[in-house]
């Protein structure tokens, strides 16, 4: 800054000196002409007084007699221009003086003047030229010049005398900008100090201001950024200790590490869920605290990728216990951190066995008298019974109802395979247009009864790595649904095509439609949007459950757009290829 402050006066001060150099001594030099102009007219004045009355053979002579007197250049030129007589040279090898801006001047009754280069002398000359009276006959120009050789002289004096004082003046301007700027950086110093120790400065310490100007203001407006600092870092301190003791007492447990894996914080939780109590202290690298392949490489993935992740985490320390790992990228001082959260899932995966235990074994329960009732029917049906119409049509009740529970039975051992997690048979690859026809043959019969026309827009041979009998159990559903809760003479429409390594099939039907209250819960089990007709048509309340649970079990999404009267548009995306576990 000191450095910066004395260069720009030094160069503010060159300039203005240079500046008023140029203006002085162009000011002088104009000075000095007009002096001379001046004086060249009084002379021309006397001169002309002594060569009117001249004769014309005589003028060349008396030019040069009054030339040494004046100490100037005389020229006598006639009305056309022509040099009569001149005191320096022979009129008879001079040019035409006609077009000189002097001589113009005063051919036209003015006094003319000019400063140029002499052509025939090769000097610089000042002229003066009047109109002159010549033995009674006007029209004639008498013109005096002279040298600026003394102009030239006293410019140059000046101009070292202007030189002698600008250096001075620059000197003693430097000296003080000297000071100034010293004091100035002082200042700043100062305040830069300060500044470097406000994170570190007590509250006592505040910066004096020295003076009311710029820098003061500066010093004040740091001494209140200084207070409120202070007290930011002061509800920081508070803030930090208090997350700590809201971390600390969370149920979940919560594990920070930095990017060479060392423990930045530990809650108890989480050193009781891994069963590293007393906690481990900070700075612990990971794998002295804790030895788990699974967390490791969680953690370990995190760092390197810097996209959360999360994960089902059994601890081979702690038994049976299982947990929900969430795993996230974590700002740290240096490089990139991670924080854990382990939720312990244990009883909510215990809860789900017995859930699914239950339906499973209900459904198993169901099957047996299901089957009697259904082979008691068909024999009472064959002709076991009288051919009584009212038997009859008891016995093809008893027979409806027993298929429809069979039919809740196999549905609800789907939801309990679905559920699990786990497939019957692994992912294959195989032709999205083979299984939509074979679900499309699958449910045809019954569009014909309902008399609900079936089209297939093929997007071409688009081949799928997945569950296929989830894909066609699926797809079966959701025609079922659309050719039943369709109207006579509508039509189910099916689209299928691939972009992006997403496979998307929509099937839009032009049957009632769904109202907008119910389309958020119709993939809940047994809801049914109209309970009367999902019985009339055979419904089980389960078939969009099933669904919903494939197409998550396909790692899928499946969309549902509605407008009563109108129809249904139901859209599965699901990717091309399954991704692995």
């Amino acid at each position: 800054m000191f450095r910066k402050l004395l260069l720009s006066a030094f160069l503010l001060l060159a300039f203005a000196l240079v500046l008023l150099d140029f203006y002085l001594t162009r000011y002088t030099a104009t000075r000095e002409t007009q002096v001379v102009e001046q004086r060249l007219q009084f002379e021309a004045r006397l001169v002309a007084y002594d060569l009117t009355d001249q004769p014309k053979g005589k003028l060349e002579a008396a030019v040069r007699a009054v030339a040494q007197r004046a100490q100037s250049r005389i020229t006598v030129i006639g009305h056309d221009g022509v040099v009569l007589a001149d005191s320096q040279h022979d009129p008879e090898t001079m040019e035409n003086h006609a077009n000189r801006p002097e001589v113009r001047e005063a051919l036209a009754g003015r006094i003319g003047s000019s400063v140029r280069h002499s052509a025939t002398l090769d000097r610089d000359l000042c002229y003066v030229a009047l109109p002159f009276t010549y033995r009674g006959q006007p029209g004639f120009v008498l013109r005096l010049a002279v040298p600026l050789t003394e102009v030239k002289t006293g410019i140059s004096a000046v101009r070292w005398r202007i030189i002698y004082a600008s250096a001075a003046t620059a000197a003693l301007a430097l000296v003080l900008a000297y000071f100034l700027s010293m004091r100035m950086s002082r200042r700043i110093r100062r305040i830069q100090a300060f500044a470097e120790r406000l994170p570190f400065a007590s509250k006592e310490e505040a910066l004096e201001p020295e003076a009311n100007d710029e820098l003061g203001a500066l010093s004040r407006a740091l001494n209140y950024v200084a207070g409120r600092l202070r007290e930011s870092m002061e509800q920081l301190r508070i803030e930090s200790a208090r997350r700590e003791a809201i971390l600390a007492s969370l149920v979940d447990g919560v594990l920070a590490v930095d990017h060479k894996m060392r423990i930045l914080f530990c809650n108890e939780s989480f050193a009781q869920a891994t069963g590293t109590v007393p906690a481990p202290a900070k700075g612990t690298h990971l794998l002295t605290a804790q030895r788990d392949s699974a967390l490791f490489g969680m953690v370990e993935q995190v760092l390197r990728t810097g996209e959360p992740k999360k994960q089902r985490i059994e601890l081979a320390s702690r038994g049976e216990r299982v947990f929900e790992a969430h795993a996230a990228p974590l700002a740290a001082e240096e490089g990139r951190g991670a924080v854990v959260v382990l939720h312990e899932i244990t009883e909510i995966e215990r809860l789900a066995r017995v859930r699914q235990d239950f339906v499973a074994n209900v459904s198993h329960e169901l099957r047996t008298p299901l089957a009697a009732i259904l082979g008691y029917a068909e024999t009472l049906l064959e002709g076991a019974m009288q051919d009584s119409e009212t038997a009859k049509r008891f016995l093809e009740t008893i027979k409806a109802h027993a298929v429809r529970l069979n039919n809740i039975s196999a549905d609800l051992l789907t939801l309990s395979e679905l559920d699990s997690g786990v497939s019957t048979a692994p992912p294959s690859t195989f032709s999205l247009q083979e299984s939509v026809e074979s679900a499309i043959r699958t449910v045809e019969a019954e569009a014909q009864l309902r008399q609900v026309r079936l089209i297939y827009q093929n997007g071409g041979q688009i081949t799928l790595h997945s569950y296929r009998l989830r894909f066609e159990q699926a797809l079966v559903n959701l025609l079922d649904n659309a050719i039943k809760f369709n109207r006579p003479g509508g039509q189910v429409q099916v689209e299928s095509w691939c972009d992006s390594g997403q496979v998307t099939i929509r099937i839009s039907d032009t049957g009632c439609g769904i109202p907008a209250q119910d389309l958020p819960r119709i993939f809940e089990r047994f809801y049914r949007v109209d309970r009367a007709r999902s019985r009339q048509v055979g419904g089980t309340g389960l078939g969009l459950s099933i669904v919903k649970h494939a197409v998550e079990l396909m790692k899928g999404v499946i969309e549902v757009q509605s407008e009563v009267g109108k129809g249904s548009t139901f859209t599965m995306i699901l990717p091309q290829v399954l991704p692995p576990h």
